[in-house]
């Protein structure tokens, strides 16, 4: 499982303005990583090619033992015909209806099962679209603010819960909020502004556990380190 990005180049097709330059990674390690940055930095554009929904970009991408790699994002909207407990039990895969079930009761949605998705608010159809994931079969999965709207201890407790579950897999989360890159990652790639050179600088996180919490220092310590790079 190792994922290498060498030299990406990327600017969008008919302009001149290059988003990506240059910008190389190496993830070999299952579990949380982090795209950080502010916005217009890449980090979607960067997803989109590991992903393969970008092919028209300069330099390579490795995913060795990556076979089947998803993004999933926070503006992705359900058919509003199907109740939602119906949906995820007609998308999920016969055999992971054990890990639907309890990542329905993780993210307490057992509530929303019965309505559609036009009636729910923002964090919970991310939520429950987040799921929609979690029950493929995967071994990278990119998410894209999927967890945009919902509180932050509700987002705490889905991420601990997901790096217990799916221990084996190697996921990146794209995120703006700097606490939570810093608590739950291992690698935090820092993209910056296409004007300062290297564009990715990799931090390390704290990568925390359920049973693992550090003291408010060591937390800040990780945070000082995330911003100074950017």
């Amino acid at each position: 499982m190792h994922l290498k990005c060498r030299n990406i180049d990327f600017r969008y097709p008919g302009t001149d303005k290059r988003i990506l330059k240059n910008v190389s990674l190496d993830i070999a390690e299952p579990g949380f990583h982090a795209f950080f940055g502010p916005s217009g930095v890449g980090k979607t554009s960067l997803a989109h090619i590991i992903s393969g929904q970008l092919t028209d970009f300069a330099g390579e991408i490795a995913k060795d033992s990556l076979n089947t790699v998803l993004y999933a994002y926070n503006l992705e909207r359900l058919p509003g015909w199907s109740p939602i407990g119906r949906h995820l039990e007609r998308i999920t895969p016969t055999h992971k209806h054990d890990i639907k079930n309890e990542l329905i009761k993780v993210f307490d949605l057992k509530p929303l099962l019965s309505q559609r998705f036009s009636q729910l608010s923002l964090g919970q159809q991310n939520r429950i679209n987040l799921v929609r994931y979690l029950v493929q079969e995967f071994d990278l999965l990119i998410m894209d603010e999927s967890l945009a709207n919902v509180d932050e201890m509700t987002r705490g407790r889905i991420l601990m819960a997901i790096k217990e579950m799916f221990a084996g897999a190697m996921f990146v989360y794209i995120s703006h909020n700097v606490v939570e890159v810093a608590k739950f990652c291992q690698k935090i790639w820092v993209l910056r502004d296409v004007g300062k050179s290297p564009q990715a600088v990799v931090v390390r996180g704290l990568d925390l556990s359920r049973n693992n919490q550090p003291d408010q220092k060591v937390l800040q310590h990780a945070m000082l380190e995330i911003m100074n790079a950017a």
